[in-house]
């Protein structure tokens, strides 16, 4: 056995020598020992990297998968009359948001479709604001403002399915009075691209609203505010855990209007449902009182989306977000001011002068007739006003010529704007004269045309804004006044110029306008409950279609506070019958109600 053993390990031991499946045995540490280096080395070079070359960058996307920035709109500044009377502020509302870096991508479509589907706009119109917003950006992305209780529950409901967007709570511009001073107020709507490509270096962002006509748009740097925000933590599915910082919005600054609520109100119920314009200002500083424009819209419609079928409705019916008030017309007889100031200043009349009235006058052949067909004997200055006799003032008007007609327009403030801070709304009317013609035309001026032009009528172009600017100007003894809606503007209260009118031509103004109602064609301004009253009726033809009408005046005469213009466009009748009973309207709230009495 022992033998047996021994020769069984020699066997063994030849076989190891032999066989060789021991053989490399001391090697095999020595490899794996490398390769455990190799790839360690490996891995810590990638970490090295990883660490210490694109360290910053890691960190930062790291933090943005759980850091976001939560933009907050600040509040618009509230709009309010001169009396403290809100006239635009705003109310709570809500509006939703999408965190693109928390919408997976394989689920955009199906998130996009959903919210469309709730919020009942085209997934199109959600899917490009996320490209113009960026579908990797760490800010919320705005898609939908002032939504409905309804849609908002909805959201809530869906909250699973949505990941990425978000509700909250937001102040949108709110008009309490509904459509009252629509044109003067203006709106406010989100920002087009075109509007946004122009503003984003002035800090304006995707989805800001901005003012859009009006005072919103005049003082959008002072009602804008700035935006605020917080920096928030956020899990993976996009919920916050954590406010990191914040910065509160800044509310934008508050204006008051020189606009009276009361009186704004009566403005607008005299106009009615009449296509037109009423202006009131006082005519000692150029504070506007009240303008209305008809037809006219509820800004607060644009307080939140508003489709391209909304737009069109607005549009179809008859301009609404013109303001009449601002845009020229043929003055008619209004204009007679105009012309009674320009034949005594250039010396052609004397103040006391007297001319025959016919029923007609010829000039190059044709005959141009007065608009009772029969005129009015022989007058002077004062009853041709009262009574607006067109034959008088075709005398005076190819006495002084078409030249010195321009000249006094301009005097008057036609033919530019007024000053008004709504100079984008406003147009600048038209002053005829021979280089005018020639330029527009192509043919030089006749005696015809300056026959026209005396009586407010051919090429005259002036708004109710403008007319109700010449009417002040008798009203404060010579001043053309710069018509404004800010009250507060304490380093601006010289709003007026001296025309440098002869007193004598003053008294002949002022007598003549007060004799229109008390002996002439505004009559009806002849009121013992009103105190005395100046005015001027107008009357424009403006073939195919019904007459202009015209009426302006001031009151009381002897110290007036007030001027007020009302227009009817296309309206027919006479500016005595038709206009001048809007404007008696006006001046009874106005003299009969505790108004204010001194200037701005």
């Amino acid at each position: 056995m022992a033998f047996l053993q021994q020769s069984s390990l020699r066997a063994g031991k030849n076989r190891d020598k032999t066989t060789g499946r021991t053989v490399g045995q001391q090697y095999q540490a020595v490899v794996l020992l490398l390769l455990s280096l190799v790839t360690l080395g490996g891995i810590g070079s990638r970490l090295a990297y990883l660490q210490l070359v694109q360290g910053d960058r890691n960190r930062q996307l790291a933090e943005n998968n759980r850091i976001l920035l939560l933009p907050r709109r600040p509040a618009r500044g509230t709009i309010f009359d001169r009396n403290g009377q809100i006239l635009a502020g705003s109310r709570l509302s809500h509006s939703v948001s999408i965190w693109p870096i928390s919408l997976p991508e394989d689920r955009r479509e199906a998130v996009v479709g959903r919210l469309a589907q709730i919020l009942d706009v085209p997934a199109e119109e959600i899917h490009q604001r996320l490209a113009q917003g960026g579908y990797s950006s760490n800010e919320s992305i705005p898609i939908s403002r002032g939504i409905s209780s309804a849609q908002a529950t909805a959201i809530a409901e869906y909250a699973s399915e949505l990941p990425g967007v978000r509700i909250e709570a937001e102040a949108v511009r709110d008009y309490p009075h509904g459509d009252l001073a629509a044109h003067v107020l203006g709106y406010t709507g989100e920002m087009d691209d075109e509007e946004l490509a122009g503003r984003q270096a002035q800090g304006y962002r995707l989805g800001d609203v901005i003012g859009k006509l009006g005072v919103e748009a005049a003082y959008e740097s002072r009602l804008r505010g700035e935006w605020g925000g917080q920096q928030v933590e956020v899990d993976s599915g996009g919920r916050v855990i954590g406010i990191l910082g914040e910065k509160p919005p800044q509310s934008g600054q508050d204006i008051r209007l020189t606009l009276d609520l009361k009186l704004q109100r009566s403005a607008e119920a005299a106009l009615g449902d009449q296509t037109g314009a009423i202006v009131a200002l006082d005519p000692r500083d150029g504070a506007i009182l009240a303008m209305v424009s008809r037809p006219t819209f509820d800004p607060n419609i644009f307080s939140t989306r508003i489709s391209e079928e909304q737009w069109a409705s607005f549009q179809s019916r008859g301009n609404p977000f013109v303001n009449r008030a601002m845009r020229s017309y043929p003055p008619a007889s209004t204009f007679k001011i105009v012309t009674a100031t320009a034949g005594i200043e250039s010396g052609k009349f004397s103040p006391e002068v007297y001319l025959p009235t016919y029923p007609y006058l010829s000039f190059g052949g044709i005959q141009f007739w007065d608009w009772n067909n029969a005129g009015f004997g022989t007058i002077g200055f004062r009853t041709a006003l009262a009574m607006s006799s067109d034959t008088f003032f075709y005398q005076v008007g190819r006495a002084v010529g078409g030249e010195t007609l321009a000249h006094w327009m301009r005097q008057y403030g036609f033919g530019q704007k007024t000053g008004i801070e709504l100079a984008a709304e406003e147009d600048s009317g038209t002053v005829p004269d021979e280089a005018w013609k020639q330029a527009e035309i192509g043919e030089g001026w006749y005696l015809g045309d300056t026959i026209n032009t005396s009586i407010g009528q051919g090429f005259v172009q002036t708004t109710p804004l403008q007319v109700a600017v010449m009417f002040a100007v008798p009203a404060n003894g010579g001043y053309r006044v710069t018509p404004h809606l800010l009250l507060d503007q304490e380093a601006e209260r010289d709003w007026k110029e001296s025309l440098d009118l002869a007193p004598s031509t003053l008294q002949v103004l002022r007598e003549g306008l007060r004799q229109v109602v008390s002996s002439g064609t505004g009559k009806v301004l002849k009121d013992p409950d009103l105190p005395p009253i100046s005015g001027k009726s107008g009357t424009a033809e403006a073939p195919p279609y019904q007459s202009h009408t015209w009426f302006g005046a001031y009151g009381p005469s002897d110290n007036p506070e007030i001027v007020v213009v009302a227009f009817g466009e296309h309206s027919g009748g006479g500016g005595g019958s038709f206009a001048a009973p809007m404007v008696k309207q006006v001046l009874e709230a106005y003299f009969k109600a505790d108004q204010p009495k001194s200037g701005s």
